[in-house]
């Protein structure tokens, strides 16, 4: 999905399970996977704020933001309501894929901003349908169960090289992110748009697995590019509550 870490396959392993799943060799990547314990980020909900403002990430309720790749749509949608995880007031953001008609992925979302302006990532209910009926629940987190970690999506202040956690359940969900370029360019059916923040989006759980990451300020994700087979998820069009926003091919300058 365009507007989080990427997804991935997982097994079903459950923390308290873990050793034992992996010596069942549950896939050929956890056999691999090494549980990092100093990785423990302190969350103090005094230090987060009611909304998220962050340019580069936000997310106003009501907004909706379209997606497409080739036939594959996905439609992200601000709600209202929140969810509170470790005394953290999350906002809950509704994503839904299809396939032509057909939807193939529902999840929600919970994102929250801290005091200095980084986005945190606490997790996703994920549900993989098909022909209507749920199918699988995997890839399914929420920070604070079994030993799910938070991470973040977007820092406050991003600087060039600069690394660091999405989300961490050992094993199952680790991706990370690292700052490629402050002034980046990109051109989507929306429209083309200049000085960009462009991420690597990467995983240890798939070292093949890359993705360039597209953000701009005001608006939020933009582009989305697998860098192993080049396809490309396009942001076509933003409605917010009061208007909606054409699709334009004029350049738009960040800041």
């Amino acid at each position: 999905m365009a507007i989080k870490p990427h997804k991935r396959s997982r097994c079903a392993v459950m923390l308290p399970l873990l050793l034992a799943a992996l010596s069942a060799g549950c896939s050929s990547t956890d056999s691999k996977c090494k549980v990092d314990t100093s990785y423990n980020p302190s969350i103090n909900a005094g230090a987060f704020v009611a909304a998220v403002t962050n340019p580069l990430f936000p997310l106003q309720p009501g907004t909706v933001f379209v997606y497409a790749e080739g036939e594959d749509t996905v439609e992200v949608t601000v709600l209202a309501e929140k969810k509170t995880i470790l005394g953290v007031s999350c906002t809950i953001v509704h994503d839904v894929l299809r396939s032509g008609t057909e939807v193939i992925e529902d999840t929600y979302d919970w994102f929250a901003q801290d005091t200095a302006g980084a986005v945190w990532y606490f997790g996703e209910d994920t549900k993989e349908m098909s022909g209507g009926h749920v199918v699988s629940t995997k890839g399914s987190w929420e920070a604070g169960v079994d030993g799910a970690q938070p991470g973040i999506l977007i820092p406050s202040h991003p600087s060039v090289g600069q690394q660091y956690r999405q989300e961490y359940y050992a094993c199952v969900a680790e991706d990370m992110g690292e700052v490629l370029d402050l002034n980046a360019s990109a051109d989507v059916p929306f429209g083309t748009f200049t000085n960009c923040l462009r991420t690597r989006d990467f995983t240890p759980l798939e070292p093949d697995v890359n993705e360039n990451k597209y953000y701009f300020p005001g608006i939020g994700p933009l582009l989305t590019v697998d860098l192993t087979n080049g396809t490309r998820e396009e942001l076509v069009r933003v409605t917010v509550p009061t208007v909606s926003l054409p699709k334009g091919s004029s350049s738009k300058d960040g800041c």
